[in-house]
């Protein structure tokens, strides 16, 4: 079951899961790079962004060569945020269903939907979505540069 596969929630999560992949302190990630690569249009993404920048999960960086990086280290961005800023961010554009059935049953039922995911999600971070990128043999196409000091 597959219940929020193209959710907008999900548009949120491949959107950071995306810049924290390709980005790196030197290296933004442009919103058409994004929505080449997801396959999500422009116009859809634009909002997310917004919203994402305006809560400090993204840094947005103007000017003809700028894009986004992470505003965070991905080990402090909960998936669950991500999520929630999501479905803030975009129109709703489903049916508005009423009746009684609706408030007693298919209500509820979505809520208790809504809790379970959250608790399973609350420990996962951005970190961890990169981590298994790595354990599915997708290597990063740019690295941080090396920063010590002797």
């Amino acid at each position: 079951m597959r219940l929020t596969r193209r959710d907008r929630g999900m548009v949120a999560v491949a959107i950071i899961l995306d810049v924290a992949f390709n980005s790196t302190s030197d290296v933004v990630v442009s919103a058409n790079e994004l929505a080449e690569r997801t396959g999500i249009l422009r116009r859809t993404i634009e909002p997310v962004l917004q919203a994402l920048s305006r809560a400090g999960l993204l840094d947005s960086i103007r000017g003809p060569h700028g894009g986004y990086r992470l505003g965070r280290p991905a080990r402090l961005i909960l998936v669950s945020e991500v999520i929630a800023l999501g479905l803030s961010s975009l129109d709703d554009s489903g049916p508005e269903l009423k009746g009684r059935l609706q408030r007693a049953v298919v209500d509820p039922l979505w809520s208790q939907f809504d809790l379970a995911l959250e608790e399973h999600m609350r420990g996962v971070t951005v970190e961890t979505l990169l981590q298994r990128a790595s354990k599915a043999g997708l290597g990063r196409p740019v690295t941080e540069p090396l920063n010590f000091a002797i």
